[in-house]
């Protein structure tokens, strides 16, 4: 398994691995609108020995409060079902979260069960006065600092990408 940044012909095999994990066609869509739109700030995919897309995890810009701070969201996640509970997604999430990192992102949210992301180091983005436009989605939104500073002067609303919007 090699777990790296995508290309330009990863596109087809994580469009195809998106549609295969989730119920609808929306986070294959979702990351295309993000791709089209120039809003992928980071994709990291998992792939075999024959470059198939077994894994995946896609970061775009957020801002707070209409303020770019250098925070990302980590959305979609997905990994085949096949191969699911052999850490596939702790390679991609630290990957992604390694190379922002190096990049000079400051914090990663996440809209997701916590009790998966707790494990990462994500954290109720609550605690830090953060919320999401998503009613009752309080327990499930989570942050991970990438910087020091990230949370100095940080409240209110963060606000996904245009893209997010169209499939709710």
């Amino acid at each position: 398994m090699l777990i790296r940044t995508e290309i330009g012909v990863d596109a087809a095999g994580i469009d195809s691995l998106l549609k295969r994990c989730f119920k609808s066609a929306a986070e294959a869509e979702l990351t295309q609108s993000l791709r089209e739109d120039s809003l992928l700030t980071l994709g990291v995919v998992a792939t075999d020995d024959e470059g198939q897309v077994l894994g995946y995890a896609a970061f775009s810009p957020v801002t707070l409060q209409g303020e770019d701070r250098g925070w990302v969201a980590l959305a979609p996640l997905a990994v085949d079902e096949s191969l699911r509970g052999q850490g596939i997604a702790k390679q991609l999430i630290y990957e992604g979260l390694d190379t922002l990192n190096e990049f000079g992102y400051s914090a990663v949210v996440v809209l997701g069960d916590p009790a998966f992301f707790n494990r990462f180091g994500f954290e109720p983005a609550a605690r830090h006065g953060l919320h999401c436009r998503w009613q009752g989605a309080e327990a499930a939104f989570q942050i991970y600092r990438l910087a020091e500073d990230a949370f100095e002067g940080a409240e209110g609303q963060v606000e996904f990408g245009e893209p997010f919007n169209r499939f709710n």
